[in-house]
């Protein structure tokens, strides 16, 4: 493991002790706590909804310890399997264990009794579509959330665990829900907040000229974690388009112009047509544990080669390898510069520490009533990944996507600049 520069010792140090970082000042922390209801499909042991709201009862690293600035003070549970933690941590704890969401956020007043939802709509027994998109109910949470909130005529920030949908449709109308509600809305992955290995990111207006992500495991559990680190990279370029001068270098996403899935067996044509640039694949691949010809010789049929065409030109291949790479990576090729990569750690101790991150920008968001990164990134990451299963169900053909115009500016969110590791 390559050594975390003074800066990043720092963040950790100071993100696992809860104190000042990515925008939080001491002041903030040291107030009283935000009131914090969660709304989760199941609670089991590494679930996310104990990877998340553990670090609220018992500290960051689980040990009862230091932790955010955050009390759950209200918990609403969809399924209960026999290895159930809700009951007993809600003994515990002191928490109430509610029947509905709307009881969860007023605490059967008809106010708002909470600062902030944390709707977590991860692992359980929950159907499978034709496209093998698992299909939690995280638009369902989200409109009772919404329209307990509507019906109380206030709002407080909502935070939606991985990516929200996972249909495009139901992804857009919680995009759309919030914004007519004024609901500061956070959505994500814990991955790309997470540690780095080496420690390196793409420089803020750095001229690109090629990338390549590579993923493990299913394609739409693991799909959306690798799109949504590539595209928490890749935010960071200047315009990749030459011609186009209207923002000169600084970062602006435009989003993306379409998207296409590809079995594995062509990587070797994509490479020959100059697609995918072979020296940064590799070195991908070899950030990720794997190589070039291991790939080639045995291409993994349940896997995907991903081609995303942004609307500033950049194509980009993110390389799906079930059974092949080890971890999710992503190298990228600046203007003048060496060809830089890094794999995403997903380290279990102490505590799955990427959590720990992920819960400090969701504790920024609670103490501050802004979003500590951008949605919009988020929104990109689900569309992008409906689309490819889309291509895929449909034997590869290459889906338009005017609908992931989607436009941002990433220096807008501190957050995001000072924890991408």
């Amino acid at each position: 493991m390559n050594h975390l520069s003074n800066r990043r010792r720092f963040l950790q140090h100071a993100s696992l002790l809860g104190i000042a970082a990515g925008g939080i000042n001491l002041q903030a922390a040291q107030a009283s706590p935000k009131r914090v209801a969660g709304i989760v499909t199941i609670y089991r042991r590494n679930s996310h909804a104990d990877v998340l709201l553990s670090k609220i009862l018992q500290g960051w690293k689980e040990d009862g310890g230091p932790g955010p600035n955050l009390k759950l003070v209200s918990l609403y549970v969809d399924q209960f399997p026999n290895d159930d933690l809700s009951v007993d941590l809600a003994k515990q704890h002191g928490f109430r264990l509610c029947k509905s969401i709307p009881e969860a956020l007023t605490l059967g007043t008809d106010k708002l009794a909470v600062d902030g939802v944390m709707s977590i709509g991860e692992h359980g027994d929950y159907p499978h579509n034709a496209k093998g998109q698992h299909l939690y109910p995280r638009r369902r949470f989200f409109e009772e959330i919404s329209d307990t909130m509507e019906k109380c005529q206030q709002v407080v920030p909502i935070f939606n665990d991985k990516h929200p949908g996972p249909e495009w449709a139901d992804a857009q109308w919680m995009a759309e829900r919030a914004k007519k509600l004024n609901i500061p809305w956070m959505a994500g992955s814990s991955l790309p907040v997470g540690y780095r290995d080496p420690d390196v990111t793409l420089p803020f207006g750095a001229k690109l000229q090629s990338s390549v992500a590579v993923g493990y495991s299913g394609l739409d559990v693991y799909g959306f974690h690798t799109l949504d680190v590539m595209q928490s990279i890749l935010e960071r370029r200047a315009p990749f388009d030459s011609k186009d001068k209207s923002a000169g270098n600084k970062p602006a996403e435009k989003g993306v112009r379409w998207v296409q899935s590809l079995p594995v067996s062509e990587l070797g044509r994509l490479i020959k047509e100059g697609v995918i640039d072979v020296e940064v694949l590799d070195a991908a691949l070899a950030a990720s544990q794997t190589n070039r010809q291991a790939v080639l010789d045995a291409p993994p049929e349940d896997g995907a080669i991903f081609l995303i065409q942004y609307r500033d030109g950049l194509l980009v291949p993110a390389i799906m390898l079930a059974g092949k790479a080890q971890a999710i990576s992503t190298a990228f090729k600046v203007q003048g510069a060496a060809i830089s990569a890094t794999r995403m750690e997903e380290r279990v101790e102490p505590r799955y520490p990427h959590f720990a991150f992920l819960l400090k920008g969701i504790e920024q968001m609670f103490l501050t009533g802004r979003p500590a990164y951008p949605v919009e990134r988020t929104l990109l990451s689900a569309g992008m990944l409906d689309g490819l299963l889309t291509s895929r169900q449909n034997g590869g053909t290459r889906i338009d996507t005017p609908h992931l115009e989607i436009a941002y500016q990433p220096e807008d969110y501190p957050f995001g600049q000072h924890l991408k590791l």
